[in-house]
């Protein structure tokens, strides 16, 4: 692990710079020798590198539902060679560089971050070494050696002999209950992020090597960072914890409101719209008319769940339009009207008495 951070070392003295800038702000609120200052400059590098990526989010977004449309293509070519694995696997090659997408932008964003992981790796080790490092000096140093979160000090590891953890002024008991919570913590956010998506907001409705990918990643990424979580230091630690819940309140808002089409996601997202709809008797939001609107531009092509939405809408006496807006259909309109009763009533003759039919009628005078 030293010599993988070894070789980010390059943007260690920009990392230490915003972790230092960050410090000295939570310094003047709870001290700077204190946890709560060092381990708050952590969490803020982490959404600082997050809002920096979210054009790349976007971007692995955009990849993700170019595969999603490619699902009834990769369906055909599994079916047609399904007794030739290689020429199947060559065929899928072929129409992702046609078409191209990607089936590993999805580790996009834990690309991007694995330098700045490994060089917060790098300034950490240092200063459990007791070494300057970056913008870090002699001061800051001690400072950060001093610092500790529940008990255990931000340099100190799992794996740490208890010669070394007393050194960083704490106990071998208090580093690894903490680094054993924070490490359980890590994972279960790993696999609940790749879980969730899975689950909700994938077309399981077509199997390719794709899910079978993410299904995969669901299990292993979580026993990974499990297994290597044991050799990260406490800040280390707390910055992995915090870009997976980063990660997760961020997927859970792209779920909600940007769903997958085919997806159980979906589903519920087009009935929650449906509801809006009903009770505002329009769409509103940009957002959601965008959505209405694609609805509308697939015709034939939509899943079963936009079938469901426009069928839903129709019932309702509504049409949705190409702009993304919803009007009252001319068909539900005809119909109320036969129903309120608007057509004219033929007029009954008047009922005559029993006299007025026996006498006959008198003769018309001429003149």
């Amino acid at each position: 692990m030293d010599t993988i951070a070894s070789l980010f070392s390059f943007i260690t003295t920009p990392v230490s710079w915003v972790i230092v800038q960050f410090h000295s702000l939570y310094g003047a609120i709870f001290g700077p020798d204190s946890g709560w200052a060092w381990g708050l400059s952590i969490v803020s590098l982490v959404v600082l590198i997050r809002i920096c990526l979210i054009p790349l989010f976007v971007k692995q977004i955009k990849a993700t539902r170019g595969m999603q449309a490619l699902q009834p293509k990769m369906k055909a070519i599994q079916e047609r060679y399904k007794n030739d694995k290689q020429r199947q696997s060559e065929e899928m090659m072929k129409l992702y560089k046609e078409t191209g997408t990607n089936p590993l932008s999805s580790c996009l964003p834990i690309l991007a971050q694995s330098p700045f992981f490994f060089a917060l790796y790098h300034v950490l080790s240092a200063i459990a070494n007791g070494q300057t490092i970056g913008v870090i000096n002699q001061q800051l140093l001690e400072s950060a050696r001093q610092a500790h979160i529940f008990g255990a000090p931000l340099a100190a590891k799992f794996t740490d002999s208890e010669e070394k953890v007393a050194a960083l002024g704490a106990s071998l008991m208090d580093v690894r209950i903490v680094t054993a919570v924070m490490i359980v913590m890590m994972s279960l956010s790993q696999f609940y992020t790749q879980r969730q998506l899975m689950q909700k907001n994938v077309d399981l409705s077509v199997k390719t090597p794709f899910m079978q990918q993410q299904k995969m990643l669901m299990y292993i990424f979580p026993l990974i960072f499990a297994f290597m979580g044991i050799n990260f230091p406490v800040g280390v630690l707390v910055y992995w914890l915090t870009t997976n819940v980063w990660t997760m309140g961020q997927q859970m808002y792209v779920i909600n409101q940007n769903p997958t089409p085919g997806s159980k996601a979906q589903d519920q997202y087009l009935t929650r719209l449906l509801k809006h709809v009903t009770t505002h008797g329009d769409v509103k939001g940009r957002g959601k008319k965008k959505i209405v609107a694609a609805i509308v531009a697939k015709g034939p092509d939509r899943n079963d769940n936009e079938r469901k939405f426009i069928a839903a809408l129709t019932k309702q006496g509504l049409a949705a339009q190409a702009d993304g807006s919803v009007i009252k259909s001319v068909e539900a309109t005809a119909d109320s009207d036969a129903a309120s009763g608007t057509a004219a009533k033929r007029q009954q003759p008047k009922r005559q008495s029993k006299s007025q039919r026996q006498t006959p009628p008198k003769p018309s005078s001429k003149k």
